[in-house]
């Protein structure tokens, strides 16, 4: 499940978020709670707490005191808009750049995406 390339708290946020943009965590949805995510997956609490808390501040989860965390009712649009900025800046750009450079037309890259996108 976690891995070391990364921080587990930052792990959880982006499994957490992953859940949301796939559809498996609908909006309004309760999430398990810190103490079930930290026996789940056999982790300290506080860690789960941090990554809760991070999404919690990003506006993807939100509290109901005394009853748990839940979806943010915009966490999928907010999540998508982001990888979508995200996309188009760490993959395309570079992706556009690069075909300039090695004097790739546009239309070459267009008409290859429309081939792949086709398979």
């Amino acid at each position: 499940m976690f891995d070391d390339r990364s921080p587990i708290y930052l792990q959880i946020a982006e499994q957490i978020k992953n859940d949301i943009v796939t559809g498996a965590l609908a909006e309004d949805e309760q999430v398990m709670s810190t103490n079930q995510y930290a026996a789940f997956y056999r982790i300290n609490p506080a860690t789960a707490a941090k990554g809760f808390a991070q999404l919690v501040d990003e506006g993807v989860l939100y509290k109901k005191r005394g009853i748990g965390m839940f979806v943010s009712p915009n966490a999928r649009d907010l999540l998508r808009t982001g990888r979508r900025d995200s996309f188009f800046a760490d993959v395309v750009d570079p992706m556009i750049r690069e075909a300039k450079a090695i004097g790739i037309p546009l239309k070459d890259i267009l008409q290859h995406i429309r081939t792949y996108g086709d398979a």
